[in-house]
């Protein structure tokens, strides 16, 4: 420490911290293991999983000061402080979500972020929407300060984000001001990943494309390149959501892409209208929009997939659109729940398991730190039981799959520290 210069000590400290620190632990120049070093945590004996390596085999584990220090065909229990046993347990990176409500107090739907972690294996959350312009400050100092699973966000182009329950946020266009929502994303880069929006016929009433517009023009005016995150399901009309799908720009995030929600005409106007995809949802698809699950209470329908999908728009990544009344109802939307939904549906383990992990991470531009158990990464796990047997899924429409297999969340790891036993002591979150 006394060879630090007060100014490189400061490089350290602050919002910046965690960026840094990533970057120097896993560069070639951080601190070697001697021989007789300890690992704060060795996880043993599990199968991992891990897409961004096209790891897939039993491996233990290893995490020394909150970060990945070896992943090896086996660590001695000699080497340990703390054990945890993965035997007969699938191992993973934490996983990712790319959407979630994780805004308790502030908006209407919240769920502490950490409160879903043994029902999730999420290490990082992102959060949909949840805060506009007026609370975002709040958001990130109240709220992602004191969790400790890492949270993200997109900005809500309207400017009270989802506190406007049971009247929808965008019914007065006036809420939507795209120069204060960029100066939020101006001001936050390292938090923010981009805006979003509720394209549904139920929140924007008549005002067509003009809430989109907005909020893509908020996300050019910022400076850096802010990704927009649109909902649909319950779209006003059939021509309305072509028109949606035609603004997307490469990159941004179509979210509940297989929605099958009527609108409010009780008229079916999502991505797949009269059993055909429609083509604008395919040439979306085609110049690299992102298709997102989010699944929640009503924004899933089985039989949607089963057109979009072998009609080329599968889903980039599975979320589970989390919250207070989704995580109530019949479709368990809880992300490992999803996961096992798409398993039925034909989509591998390891699937399910890339689009949970390194592929959200590369979506919010975390890649290197996230979604990964490379050494140097940090120490965030998910450790699951694959059940075998026959089950039953639902959808957000009553609709029925059945499968052969579903995931069960064990324990979770984060930095290192896992949530429940083995405790640590000091507690802390390296």
């Amino acid at each position: 420490m006394s060879a630090l210069s007060r100014r490189n000590f400061l490089k350290f400290t602050g919002s910046a911290a965690a960026g840094v620190m990533g970057q120097a632990l896993s560069s070639p120049v951080k601190a070697a293991m001697g021989p007789a070093d300890k690992f704060d945590l060795v996880i043993k004996g599990g199968e991992v999983l891990d897409p961004s390596q096209s790891l897939r085999g039993k491996r233990d584990v290893g995490i020394r000061w909150g970060v990945v220090e070896a992943v090896e065909a086996e660590i001695p229990a000699a080497r340990a402080l703390k054990t945890i046993d993965a035997a007969g347990k699938l191992v993973t990176p934490g996983l990712i979500d790319l959407h979630c409500h994780v805004y308790p107090y502030g908006s209407a739907i919240g769920i502490p972020a950490d409160e879903l972690v043994q029902f999730q294996g999420t290490t990082t959350v992102v959060s949909a929407g949840d805060a506009g312009v007026n609370n975002l400050a709040a958001l990130r100092r109240y709220i992602v300060a004191q969790s400790r699973a890492r949270i993200y966000a997109f900005v809500h182009i309207a400017n009270n984000g989802l506190s406007a329950f049971p009247v929808a946020e965008l019914y007065n266009i006036d809420n939507a001001q795209m120069e204060a929502c960029a100066m939020a994303l101006a001001e936050n880069p390292d938090f923010l990943i981009g805006v979003k929006v509720r394209m549904s016929e139920n929140v924007i009433f008549k005002h067509g494309l003009e809430p989109l517009k907005r909020a893509i023009k908020a996300c050019e005016m910022c400076g850096w390149p802010a990704r927009m995150m649109v909902h649909i399901g319950g779209v006003e009309t059939g021509e309305l959501m072509s028109q949606i799908l035609d603004l997307l720009r490469p990159g941004d995030v179509l979210t509940h892409a297989y929605s099958g929600a009527p609108n409010m005409s009780g008229v079916f106007t999502n991505i797949v209208q009269g059993g055909s995809l429609l083509p604008a949802a395919l040439a979306a698809k085609q110049r690299g929009v992102i298709f997102d699950v989010g699944h929640g209470g009503g924004s899933f329908d089985f039989t949607v997939a089963e057109v979009a999908i072998p009609a080329g728009c599968r889903p980039d990544t599975i979320s589970s659109d989390i919250h207070v009344f989704s995580g109530n109802s019949p479709g368990l939307p809880f992300l490992p729940n999803v996961m096992s939904k798409f398993m039925a549906m034909g989509f591998s383990l390891e699937d399910v398991v890339r689009m949970t992990t390194i592929a959200p991470a590369k979506i919010i531009n975390r890649a290197a730190n996230i979604g990964t158990l490379q050494v140097g990464a940090p120490g965030d796990v998910a450790i699951m039981e694959l059940v075998e047997g026959p089950v039953s899924f639902v959808d957000t429409r009553n609709n029925k799959r059945d499968g052969k297999a579903y995931l069960k969340p064990i324990q979770t790891v984060i930095n290192g520290v896992p949530f429940g036993r083995p405790y640590q002591s000091p507690f802390a979150v390296k």
